[in-house]
């Protein structure tokens, strides 16, 4: 009984924590963007670079990351990583020239490895030596609630003290409220205590799973659905604004995607829990190709881009559950870290790119259909992916002398 109190209280401080990261770092950003753009007078392109080079940066920081929570746990881990964090919105709230606002973006894309959902998977993973699926579903939950909270909030104090000093606010956030919560996050339980994991055979070492074509296919699977998901965070209202709707109209639906998140992780925690992660994704990696194709043919009517935003919303929210736990139903739980930290890099590589990309299509003034054709493209070689990645779940080929756990 202690060490499931233990454990929900692990939840609770990771969900507090992912909240304020996810909206310190990514939500703020998209408001505060222009204000950087109009008192400092870089270009658009440059002051959104800068933020992709955080997230290419992450990327590459997040297999590090997975290898130093296998080891040590994530108390540690996501600690410095919200002292990074609070140094990095400190500094950049300080920034005069353009090379020290790459700079804070750089420190922030170390942070953002050390704090974001893979982090906190790989905590719970290490912790949680049975049903870790739970506290990876209830955490995710709680998390979803960073843009309702820190929208309005940025809004807020943008408009009360401007964006150097919202920055401010964030950096002693972390060093303040992240720091200590991370920090006073129980020790894991020793290696040798843990249990064998019912749902596979074995676990595989990094070493291992890069040779496996089917964790590629997952990578890729990943790496193409966070491309659209990302792009269309930024172009979404522009596009469906571009196809007859008014922005009254496109905001009032796009306000749903948010709770319709929630609403996912809800369903999934409640009706999903007893079925196999693996066919809970394909159940959600199929539903962005059919909302983008609803909304390709028949986009021109008010219910079918509230039909779109609810099944976007739904995937969305469904999706980082699954980048959660099928990683463990295929590879084992031993080396989750480091396996899901290299899953993540791809994944956040493409999100960089999906906004620059798409930026690019609409900037050649390409139109509206051709984008979401475009993406619909992509969503359908996503779930061929994923459906690859998943398809066999016999045990891979093991090295000689191997015993059969059966």
């Amino acid at each position: 009984m202690e060490h499931n109190k233990t454990n929900w209280h692990r939840i609770g401080s990771l969900g507090f924590t992912l909240i304020a990261s996810y909206g310190s770092l990514l939500y703020a950003f998209s408001l505060l963007a222009p204000e950087i753009h109009r008192t400092l007078g870089w270009r658009m392109e440059l002051v959104f670079g800068a933020f992709s080079w955080g997230l290419l940066v992450a990327g590459l920081s997040s297999t590090p990351t997975g290898l130093l929570i296998d080891r040590f746990g994530g108390r540690f881990v996501m600690a410095a990583g919200s002292l990074i964090c609070g140094a990095g919105l400190i500094g950049l709230s300080q920034v005069q020239a353009l090379w020290q606002y790459y700079a804070a973006w750089t420190v922030l894309g170390v942070g953002m490895a050390l704090v974001f959902y893979e982090a906190a998977f790989a905590t719970i993973n290490r912790a949680w030596t049975t049903d870790a699926r739970s506290g990876i579903s209830t955490v995710t939950l709680i998390a979803g609630f960073a843009s309702t909270v820190f929208w309005p909030l940025t809004l807020k104090l943008n408009t009360m003290l401007g964006w150097r000093d919202t920055y401010l606010v964030y950096g002693v956030l972390q060093l303040v409220v992240c720091f200590p919560l991370h920090y006073l996050l129980s020790a894991p339980p020793m290696r040798a205590s843990t249990p064998s994991h019912p749902t596979t055979s074995r676990s595989y070492s990094l070493r291992e799973v890069v040779r496996e074509p089917r964790f590629w296919k997952l990578a890729c699977a990943f790496a193409t659905n966070s491309f659209i998901f990302s792009a269309l965070a930024v172009h979404l209202i522009p596009l469906l604004h571009k196809m007859g709707h008014s922005i009254a109209t496109v905001v009032f639906f796009a306000a749903f995607i948010g709770p319709m998140q929630v609403t996912g992780r809800v369903g999934e925690m409640v009706f999903a829990r007893r079925a196999a992660p693996e066919v809970v994704g394909k159940l959600t990696f199929a539903m962005l190709p059919a909302a983008l194709a609803v909304l390709l043919f028949l986009g021109i009517e008010q219910w079918v881009v509230a039909a779109f935003c609810g099944l976007y919303g739904l995937s969305n929210g469904i999706l980082t559950i699954v980048r959660g736990t099928v990683p463990q139903k295929l590879f084992g739980r031993e080396n989750y870290g480091a396996i899901t930290g290299a899953l993540a890099g791809p994944t956040l590589m493409a999100q960089a790119a999906g906004p620059l990309v798409i930026a690019a299509l609409v900037e050649a003034e390409i139109s509206s259909k051709a984008v979401f054709t475009t993406l619909l493209t992509i969503s359908l070689a996503s779930a061929a992916f994923y459906i690859a990645a998943v398809r066999r779940q016999s045990a891979p080929k093991r090295s000689e002398g191997e015993l059969d756990s059966n």
